[in-house]
């Protein structure tokens, strides 16, 4: 399966390596295909130089070592949701045919997409 991590994932599961987050960033690494978007990589970066700047050279040494797929963000709206910043990935999800994606974002979550699923870390470690 193909599963786009956001953001709040990754910022969890690098913060917090004993975390749920990190745990379904670990099962996504072993058993699926990981996939980011260019937008929440950039997005990674911009909140870990201001909550933890000290931590940079981790997220550039995890990104390096973490095996996935960068898929480029999308313009194009074909699903509609309410945070204009999260429109862009939503986008790239659907034209890429992303299986699921993992958030703890209450904007994506609230979507009930059939295609992709819009799951948290608990429910994703539970179900796959």
């Amino acid at each position: 399966m193909r599963v786009l991590i956001d953001t709040n994932i990754l910022f969890s599961a690098l913060l917090f390596p004993k975390s749920v987050p990190a745990g379904a960033v670990l099962k996504v690494s072993e058993e699926h295909e990981a996939v980011l978007c260019d937008c929440n990589i950039s997005e990674l970066r911009d909140i870990i130089g201001r909550k933890a700047p000290d931590m940079l050279p981790e997220v550039d040494v995890f990104l390096a070592e973490f095996q996935h797929e960068i898929i480029p963000a999308v313009y194009e709206a074909r699903e509609i949701i309410r945070d204009a910043k999260d429109q862009p990935i939503l986008n790239a999800a659907i034209l890429y045919e992303v299986d699921i994606i993992l958030t703890g974002d209450k904007d994506f979550l609230s979507l009930e997409l059939k295609h992709p699923r819009c799951l948290t870390a608990s429910e994703f470690l539970k179900n796959y």
